[in-house]
């Protein structure tokens, strides 16, 4: 494999950002990714509450930041920890495996556009 395709595959791992900043944008993106699991679980009928949507995405939260932190921010990193998380979500809420990986699909789908917008709301002040 060449070096660059190596580089783009496992990233560099690096995030510079203060503690505060970093309990901040957990907290924020816990409550985000809470959110759209729960609304996107509904869409597909799932009768689970905002608990299990929080302990889901508290478990992604914990889930990329292992994987991140072994392999670093690359794309490689991120396939597995969606891997293993699309396995959290089959068991918090009782899916079968396809049912699973298409919820998470569009969950990730869902959320890449609300972190695109998110950061947009409040303009540029």
């Amino acid at each position: 494999m060449s070096e660059s395709i190596w580089a783009f595959l496992k990233g560099d791992g690096l995030l510079n950002v203060g503690f505060l900043e970093a309990i901040i944008f957990f907290l924020v993106g816990l409550l985000v990714s809470t959110l759209i699991i729960f609304v996107i679980t509904k869409l597909f009928h799932e009768k689970e509450g905002f608990g299990t949507a929080l302990y889901t995405a508290l478990t992604g939260s914990f889930i990329y930041a292992l994987v991140y932190y072994i392999l670093g921010t690359g794309l490689l990193a991120a396939l597995i920890a969606g891997l293993v998380w699309t396995g959290a979500l089959m068991f918090f809420y009782s899916m079968r495996w396809w049912k699973a990986v298409v919820v998470a699909i569009v969950v990730w789908i869902v959320a890449f556009f609300v972190g695109i917008l998110l950061p947009t709301l409040m303009g540029p002040f």
